[in-house]
């Protein structure tokens, strides 16, 4: 009896070493073509790639190791044979799982550094950006939703009972169906808007009365960091079912609006002048729109509306602002009277009447 189980344990032993040194090779040749691949210029495979996969590609040898017979011979654990499998077969899952996050994060890496989100013009970087970021989230959720389910589903036990659930879950699963209906609306939205993005990261809003940029995506709901640096957290079914406003869908570019309201004696073309004298001597103007139109007149006031264009909403903000001083100041120090003062003509005249009273 001795002489045979040493013999077992030395076939054991070298079915054992065979097979280390096989995945030690194996682990060995990965490592070494991934790396020379993150290192040629010729392949688009980043450099942290073997770092991700190192792990859970070692996590895959260990499970193989544990089905062989020889490591059970070898440990003198042939009884244990089921709880060698069952963990075989838990870590593979688990490794898998985390391999194919793995390989979608580099997919993300990979495509994301084509495009530069520091541009002015980053409109096609912040459709892709949206796209994988959303969309990486979802097959995540997917995966490791799956992992539990096979994890779980491995156990006899366990599959006994989803069977019989699944098999008399008629009227359950309606309740439950409609218990989820928000939940199932709301990952729905958020695959939504991944496909036709009606809104992209760094979007500039407007949401409930507030002016904000798109910080945030997720499947079930929207950063908005507003102006103020206040963050609005609205869920993702909003982006779909209601109107809101998205200065930057097409392009980061806009016209910006400024308002005076003057008196009926202003010179218009001075004005004009004025204008396009102000835009030429500042950066934030792209050179494109310079525009002064009267656009309403009432008794005491004209309204004068100019529109000026920006590469971007902040620049256009600081870019109206300025013009808006600026014009202010040129009327205020040229032509006074043209300012609308229906307080002061008021008061003018009570003082003309005073005037003739003393006299």
């Amino acid at each position: 009896m001795e002489s045979f189980y040493d013999n077992v344990s030395k076939e054991s032993l070298i079915y054992l070493g065979v097979a280390l040194f096989v995945l030690i090779v194996l682990y060995w040749s990965t490592s070494v073509v991934l790396k020379r691949l993150g290192k040629n210029p010729k392949y688009l495979l980043p450099k942290s790639a073997f770092r991700r996969l190192a792990f859970p590609l070692v996590l895959i040898f260990i499970s193989v190791l544990l089905r062989m017979k020889a490591l059970r011979d070898l440990l003198n654990l042939e009884d244990a044979e089921y709880w060698f499998k069952k963990a075989s077969t838990l870590l593979f899952i688990f490794a898998m799982a985390w391999v194919m996050i793995a390989i979608l994060k580099i997919a993300k890496k990979i495509v994301i550094k084509n495009y530069d989100m520091g541009v002015a013009d980053n409109l096609k970087a912040r459709k892709v950006y949206t796209q994988f970021t959303i969309l990486e989230r979802i097959f995540i959720f997917i995966i490791i939703l799956l992992g539990i389910g096979f994890i779980l589903m491995s156990f006899e036990e366990i599959r006994e009972v989803g069977i019989s659930i699944f098999a008399s879950a008629g009227v359950a699963g309606i309740i439950i169906g409609f218990s989820a209906q928000q939940f199932i609306g709301t990952i729905l939205a958020g695959i939504q808007i991944a496909i036709a993005q009606p809104i992209k990261l760094d979007d500039v809003v407007i949401v409930e009365g507030e002016w904000g940029r798109i910080e945030e995506i997720t499947l079930t709901y929207v950063v908005v960091s507003i102006w103020d640096k206040r963050r609005l957290i609205v869920p993702t079914p909003y982006f779909i079912n209601q109107p809101f406003q998205n200065w930057t869908k097409t392009s980061s570019d806009l016209l910006g609006t400024v308002f005076l309201y003057v008196d009926y004696n202003v010179p218009f073309d001075k004005i004009r002048e004025e204008q396009t004298r102000i835009l030429k001597n500042t950066d934030l103007w792209d050179g494109k729109v310079d525009v002064v139109q009267v656009t309403d007149t009432k008794p005491n006031y004209v309204e004068i509306r100019t529109l000026v264009s920006a590469k971007d909403s902040p620049t256009a903000w600081d870019l109206r602002v300025h013009v808006r001083e600026k014009l202010i100041v040129f009327l205020q120090e040229n032509y006074p009277e043209s300012i609308a003062r229906t307080t002061r003509l008021k008061v003018e005249h009570q003082n003309e009447n005073e005037n003739q009273t003393d006299s």
